[in-house]
């Protein structure tokens, strides 16, 4: 029965709330033009304990179901499908399982293999052993172990201090509901939950009473109802209680202190963390919820908002914790605080967070501030840019953050009126905001401090008590247990080994290649110059949007000068200019554009020993506003004041503690950089510009600003000497043709403002190591990579790679690391441009074993015996990701690589030909 029925202009859809009579579920169906067609069933599911439970239930239900009798549906769907998304997300409150395609038969496919797994799993105690945990002993005589691919994953997030913060503060603000639990599971909590509980859990929330089930897209929104009714009509109705209840308001603050697992070789130097926390009432008007919205982006968002700014000037932390506002809660919070703060100031941090708020509060923030937040917040609503995320996901979410707690799931959709009603009220009240500072920051007495505190112990201390567990466990067994364990271990790794039935593979729907486009999509791009610069331009639908990428060849710069691209990308939009400081900079730029940020790109080249290496900056804009985006870029290019120590040593120490951050939770990535480097010029400056050797660098650097700085501000004013000119310069334009018309005479404007450059090359000589290496870091889990050049084992390149990865990525190394090893992830993966084939894996127990897996493959290969329809579901699900879906922003600047790397819609063409036509 329909509910409720609204057209939404601003995301030119209409959607329509639907409740299914028989069992109550409900549905949102919006329908657009949009070709990523999106479906997500969300289940409500509060934790009672910190088992883990909602967290192994989503890794579960995707192990097999009536249906689809088979050990990995999930897998064979990413292998056969040509979806632009597919996973599952556990929330502290909710399960959603959420997939996205452009194909039409292959959205229907999914949404069927989807449906039959969350409403009829098989959820053995075999799949709790192995998704969540078990006793693993090898032998009678061998230690006792816990293994479990979630068991590992959590491992891993309580590695990260970042994730550590994260997870205290939530169930610190919110004690006595059940964010006071971790969904994800504790490690030291997950072996204590039982299969009775496990089953229990599924039978009581995963019914369509508990479900809220989104469609997005161009499909037939009959069709939806029809399909739904199918599989919800066999369910009779259930009263089920898993409401979210509110916390209990505290009548004073709290603070607390918890360790963290440093380095023993680092411990003298590590520092503590810091945040301050506070919960909010719930929001559950639109405009109430934007106002806070814009007050958290005014506060904290941008190097120059006044809280952020109040604390990076302290000097007390290297960087910020916490992204102000998060609103994914039936009761929103904030949260704000620093890293990387000596032990005898961490009781600085949050007096100096009140005194900021207590100004502010009575002076107020500045005006430009306001209205920079405003137009970056409506800017990023209209785009609804989403990067690789399919948009209908992201409005999914949007929608489920009301629809959750049983409010209107559409009124977070439609922004324009709430918008509006801020936009007046910030114009007849300009005081409001500081009305909200008094009433959710300074009355407020529900707050909680956080202290991480550095422990060199820690990690050993988990390890201890977790050995003296299992000892203990082991000692209460009788040779009876032992012996069943033994069985056990074998048995289940038996199990996981063994193939699946191929009368049951057959019943998984798939595409054939029949579905396929043999023809690649093409991009427009027109080439041509610009006062020496090269100009490329993409007429390209962007909905009355400019996107602007400016590229500067770092062949410009010595080596010595590698380490310093980032910071001075950063320095560009963060150190003000000769008329602006940073903080007027920033806000202007989020005023006047749609944003500016930099980032550098590196790639080998096909045949060429030299690669492709450049730092970008990428700025856009409505078409109103791209005259001042071009000014705003021309001042930071031509008149950027460097000289500014302070500033210069506050982005050098963020810098270094966001990379230190990122190497535990991003380790996978940290190895692969860290493996391309050995081998090809571009993975070398990668890690010059932002690995490894970067991170060393980092620390050397923030040394040497106290020691020197007239020699670190004379190199960065070499590398503006050198890399500011239009030699060299990549300018790339994506927009429709008639708004490209009307912005390319003051394009050319700018151009010409440029210096011409001197057009001299620097020589690079990159050291290419034969070694293997250990990187040590406070975690207890490992990153296991291994790398070789294929080209240099006369390797000569053709399509079926491709196939050939997506076989070893969902096949063999899903079984060897993930499902037998208990690691979270494997990856591989070719670097066509380099020959570089490299395993990675991800929250890995092991570490030799995952090194013996990679060197199994080959022999895997050679003695692979593939049938037909195992080829197809290669080749479909090399095809998808050949194809992965673009927004118009991506595609211009895709196409801009292509060309920079010398990569033809004829090569690409050929490539996909070679992997259509692979053959066993």
């Amino acid at each position: 029965e329909l509910l409720q029925e609204r057209e939404i202009p601003e995301l030119n859809s209409r959607a329509q709330l639907y409740r299914h009579v028989k069992t109550g579920a409900q549905l949102l169906s919006m329908q657009n033009s949009d070709e990523n067609k999106v479906f997500n069933i969300t289940f409500r599911t509060p934790p009672a304990d910190s088992t883990g439970l909602p967290h192994i239930m989503e890794h579960s239900v995707l192990g097999g179901s009536r249906k689809y009798r088979v050990k990995e549906p999930f897998v064979e769907l990413l292998k056969g499908s040509v979806k632009t998304f597919v996973n599952a997300f556990t929330f502290p409150d909710q399960t959603s399982y959420p997939v996205a395609t452009t194909n039409h038969r292959d959205f229907y496919n999914l949404i069927d293999v989807y449906l039959d797994a969350v409403f009829y799993p098989l959820i053995t105690p075999d799949h709790l052993a192995q998704e969540g945990w078990h006793y693993e002993l090898e032998e009678v005589d061998a230690p006792l172990q816990y293994k479990g691919v979630v068991f590992n994953e959590m491992k891993g997030v309580y590695s990260s201090p970042d994730s550590v913060l994260d997870t205290a503060s939530e169930e610190k603000m919110r004690p006595d509901t059940p964010y006071g639990l971790d969904s994800g599971g504790d490690p030291r909590v997950i072996p204590n939950l039982t299969y009775q509980q496990f089953k229990q859990f599924h039978e009581t929330y995963y019914h369509p009473s508990n479900a809220r089930i989104f469609m997005y897209g161009d499909d037939d929104p009959q069709e939806r109802l029809r399909l739904l009714d199918s599989w919800l009509s066999h369910f009779e109705p259930l009263e089920i209680e898993s409401s979210i209840p509110l916390q209990p308001w505290f009548d004073a603050p709290r603070s607390y202190t918890l360790p963290y697992a440093v380095d023993k070789a680092e411990a003298d130097s590590a520092k503590a963390y810091t945040q301050v926390n506070w919960l909010f009432p719930e929001q559950t008007d639109p405009a109430g919820r934007m106002a806070l919205n814009v007050l958290s982006y005014a506060l904290v968002s941008t190097p120059a908002s006044p809280l952020r700014k109040a604390l990076i000037d302290s000097g007390l932390g290297e960087q910020l914790t916490g992204d102000g506002l998060s609103s994914y809660f039936r009761e929103p919070g904030f949260s704000v605080g620093l890293k990387g703060v000596a032990w005898e100031n961490v009781d600085k941090v949050e007096p100096l967070t009140l005194e900021t708020l207590t100004r502010l509060a009575e002076e107020g923030i500045e005006r430009e501030m306001v209205e920079a937040a405003l137009n970056s917040i409506e800017f990023a609503l209209r785009e609804n840019n989403t990067g690789s995320f399919p948009q209908g996901l992201l409005l999914s979410i949007r929608a489920l953050s009301g629809w959750v707690y049983d409010h209107d799931p559409i009124e977070p959709l439609a922004f324009e009126e709430p918008l509006r009603r801020v936009k007046e009220l910030l114009t007849a009240d300009p005081a409001h905001l500081q009305q909200l500072i008094r009433q959710h920051f300074l009355d407020n007495s529900h707050r909680v401090t956080i202290i991480l505190q550095p422990d060199p112990d820690h990690a050993d201390r988990l390890e201890r008590e977790e050995r003296a567990k299992l000892d203990a466990v082991k000692a209460q067994m009788s040779a009876e247990e032992l012996a069943q364990a033994v069985a056990y271990t074998h048995a289940l790794r038996e199990r996981q080994a063994a193939p699946d039935d191929p009368a049951e593979l057959v019943k998984i729907p798939r595409l054939t290649l029949e579905d396929l486009d043999r023809e690649a999509k093409k991009i427009p791009i027109a080439v041509s110059s610009l006062d020496g610069a090269e100009l490329l331009y993409h007429d390209l639908f962007t909905n009355g949007l400019l996107y602007l990428d400016l590229g500067f060849n770092l062949r410009a710069l010595p080596q010595e000068l590698l380490p310093y691209v980032a910071l001075f990308g950063r320095s560009l939009l963060e150190m003000g200019t000769e008329t602006e400081d940073f903080v007027k900079l920033s806000q202007r730029i989020g005023r006047k554009t749609g944003g500016i940020r930099y980032g550098a790109f590196h790639s080998a080249v096909s045949g060429q020993a030299e690669g492709a290496n450049y730092l970008f900056l990428r700025g856009k804009a409505t078409m109103s506003q791209t005259a001042d985006l071009l000014a705003i870029l021309r001042d930071i290019l031509l008149t950027v004041k460097l000289d500014n120590k302070e500033r210069f040593q506050q982005i050098v120490r963020q810098a270094k503690a966001s990379q230190e951050a990122g190497v535990i939770p991003g380790g996978h990535m940290v190895v692969n950089g860290r493996l391309a480097s050995h081998f090809h010029e571009a993975g070398w400056v990668s890690d010059q510009v932002g690995g490894v050797s970067h991170l060393f660098a980092l620390r050397q650097l923030e040394r040497e600003i106290e020691s020197d700085w007239p020699a670190v501000l004379a190199r960065l004013e070499e590398i503006k000497r050198r890399l500011i000119a239009r030699h060299g310069l990549v300018i790339n334009v994506t927009v429709d043709a008639d708004n490209w018309a009307q912005f390319q005479p003051a394009l050319a404007d700018f151009a010409a403002q440029l210096p011409e450059g001197t057009g001299e090359t620097a020589v690079w000589q990159p050291n290419f190591p034969a070694v293997h290496e250990g990187l040590t870091i406070p975690a207890q889990v490992n990153y296991v990579g291994k790398g070789a050049n294929l080209y240099d084992l006369d390797y000569q390149l053709d399509g079926s790679i491709s196939v050939v990865l997506n076989l070893l990525r969902l096949g063999y190394l899903w079984e060897k690391i993930r499902v037998q090893g208990g690691a979270y992830g494997a990856m591989c993966g070719f670097d066509h441009r380099s020959g570089l084939l490299t395993f990675t894996s991800y929250r890995d127990p092991n570490l030799m074993g995952s090194l013996a897996a990679y060197d199994g493959a080959a022999n895997f290969l050679s003695g692979l015996e593939l049938s037909d329809d195992e080829l197809t579901k290669g080749i479909i699900g090399a095809i998808s990701g050949l194809d992965a879906y673009q927004l118009p922003d991506a595609k211009g600047y895709s196409s801009m690589l292509w060309h920079l790397l010398g990569e033809t819609d004829e090569m690409r063409q050929q490539y996909r030909e070679q992997v259509l036509d692979a053959t066993a």
